[in-house]
């Protein structure tokens, strides 16, 4: 449901990412989703000069007369949002959490949709397939994208992205963008990444945190698992203890990044405590260069 308070935070979120929706839609986002597809127009007479690869040879054996098939780019595109609202998404040590950073990632993607004249929606998942809004037109939807991304609430607290691609596979249009919004804390997501990247394109943005990159040296530190609810003590203070987590994970995203390339996603990085329109700026301009 969407409260005034949700409302209210939806206008607030909607000018704190006002810039960078300005930025990218002046032309980083449409050149980085050019080529979404080509469809058939119509057919006209052979001119000297043409291509003789798009020569329509039905039209032309049916009606005596050399004719081409012109086509058009098509230029209308589907978003979709997909986002992790497990207990792991409202972890966060310094700025923000996960799930804020979504919801301000969210807010500049959907908004900048909206300003293309493209369709966007948003599922949301945790140890399933949660709560769908159907992809749909316009700044006004849009809105209604941020309202319920604000007001999401864990269905569990785990995260499964395995069974929430296998449930959401049936249900997509012909084509999207499919955006995943995740700290990624899950596993056996691969094949069906790879089944629905062969038809679909797959960017998966990766929130996390700069804690879990490297632990301060503060002494004892609590640390909670969210999801399991597991708690431990370890000794930050010892220089063998932080070496071993950070080579964790770096082990893990260096596993990630292989896991997600190899089913032929894309992959950003954003982090909760820093800046994130860098990255995602960096991100749409390398794929409009390519």
């Amino acid at each position: 449901m969407i409260t005034d308070e949700i409302a209210e935070e939806v206008r607030r979120l909607e000018l704190a990412t006002r810039r960078l929706v300005r930025d990218l839609s002046a032309g980083d986002y449409a050149s980085a989703f050019r080529g979404r597809g080509i469809e058939f127009q119509d057919v006209r007479e052979y001119q000297p000069g043409d291509d003789v690869r798009t020569i329509d040879w039905r039209v032309t054996a049916r009606l005596g007369v050399t004719y081409l098939r012109r086509h058009h780019e098509e230029r209308e595109l589907t978003v979709l949002l997909l986002v992790d609202e497990s207990a792991s998404a409202q972890v966060g040590s310094r700025r923000r959490t996960r799930s804020e950073l979504a919801a301000q990632v969210a807010a500049v993607l959907a908004l900048t949709a909206a300003h293309a004249n493209d369709r966007v929606g948003a599922a949301f998942f945790s140890d399933g397939l949660g709560r769908m809004v159907p992809p749909k037109k316009g700044r006004r939807h849009a809105l209604r994208v941020l309202g319920e991304l604000l007001a999401a609430r864990a269905d569990g607290p785990t995260t499964d992205l395995a069974a929430a691609l296998d449930a959401i596979e049936p249900l997509l249009p012909r084509r999207v963008v499919l955006v995943i919004l995740s700290d990624f804390y899950t596993s056996g997501y691969q094949l069906p990444l790879s089944r629905l990247a062969r038809k679909h394109e797959i960017i998966c943005m990766q929130l996390r945190d700069s804690i879990e990159q490297a632990l301060p040296a503060v002494g004892l530190i609590r640390l909670r698992d969210p999801e399991s609810g597991s708690i431990v003590t370890v000794d930050a203070s010892s220089a063998a203890v932080r070496e071993w987590v950070a080579e964790r994970r770096a082990r893990f995203e260096e596993t990630l990044a292989h896991d997600l390339y190899a089913s032929g996603a894309e992959l950003v990085r954003l982090d909760a405590s820093g800046d994130f329109a860098e990255p995602l700026v960096a991100f749409f301009r390398r794929r409009a260069r390519r």
